[in-house]
């Protein structure tokens, strides 16, 4: 259950389809970054919900990665962006999907949240609802898209992936998770994976926030980031909830990668993927970023 302890943790990803032999320190760089500003957010007891939607929209604004602004046409050869937010300790939740040309899905998704009675909307409708609230729509696409780091021409071709996501526990034990995708890459028009379905993409409850990347079609055959709840409220340890979703994903012909943390501060980031664009810090700790194996500690560093 959660708590009023003024402890803090959080973790961010920027998606598991980073590849061996590639550099990532641009990446790691705005991860390192951004952390410390979500450690300033969260020491100055900003509520959960409000970093992971700070985290998201910065992520999705880079360009660095296969989300808003680094996202990759369709096979129709237009974007289609999918997002998701969900608070704890409402399970008040918000998601929008093939969402065309806004700048910020993540905070249309969390528009959904608060200003209707849904979860989820989609295609035309969830842009009509964006241009009617006034979030930012692109006006000329083909300036605005780019190649996020670490991603060729060629990739354009193949199923290639990636997503942004964080996880986020505030000092009043509150816990948040949201998620953000321009999918992967060669997809059909209309395609929607894990990203913007509450359960499997993003869960978050009383005792765990969960975001997940990877191919979404075996996280959503996998049961995705809410079997990885239902695992942990039943009694098994975080990393073995996690594990045992991955592996499942692994059965199934697919690669994936999560961030969690939980009501007590813990984070696991694992993997089954080549890499993962991963950061996370917590009360007391200092912030780690990686992309493969090797993580770094990196202390005292405060970025405005």
């Amino acid at each position: 259950m959660p708590k009023d302890n003024s402890s803090w943790a959080f973790a961010l990803h920027g998606g598991a389809g980073a590849v061996a032999g590639r550099d990532y320190t641009e990446t790691e760089k705005h991860l390192h970054e951004l952390a410390a500003r979500c450690r300033r957010k969260l020491r100055d007891n900003a509520a959960a919900l409000d970093v992971v939607d700070y985290a998201v929209t910065e992520l999705e604004a880079s360009g660095l990665y296969v989300a808003g602004r680094g996202s990759a046409p369709n096979s129709a050869g237009h974007v289609e962006l999918d997002a998701s937010i969900m608070d704890g300790r409402s399970r008040a939740a918000g998601a929008v999907a093939a969402l065309q040309d806004f700048a910020n899905p993540v905070g249309v998704a969390r528009g959904v949240m608060e200003k209707t009675p849904h979860v989820m909307l989609a295609g035309n409708g969830a842009a009509e609802f964006a241009r009617r609230h006034g979030f930012e729509e692109i006006t000329d696409p083909a300036t605005y898209y780019t190649l996020p780091v670490g991603v060729t021409r060629a990739d354009m071709f193949d199923i290639a992936h990636g997503t942004v996501g964080a996880v986020a526990l505030d000092t009043t034990g509150g816990l948040a998770a949201a998620t953000s995708t321009g999918g992967t890459f060669g997809k059909l028009h209309g395609r929607i994976g894990d990203t913007p379905l509450i359960g499997p993409g993003t869960w978050a409850d009383d005792n765990i926030a969960i975001s997940c990347t990877g191919i979404g079609e075996h996280i959503i055959r996998a049961g995705g980031a809410a079997s990885i709840a239902f695992r942990y409220r039943s009694g098994i340890a975080l990393h073995d909830a996690v594990q045992e979703m991955l592996d499942e994903v692994r059965r199934l012909g697919g690669d994936a990668g999560v961030i969690a943390v939980t009501c007590d501060g813990e984070i696991d980031m694992p993997y089954n993927s080549e890499g993962m664009k991963r950061a996370s810090g917590k009360s007391g700790s200092d912030i780690v970023v990686a992309t493969f194996a090797q993580a770094r500690s990196t202390p005292g560093l405060d970025t405005p």
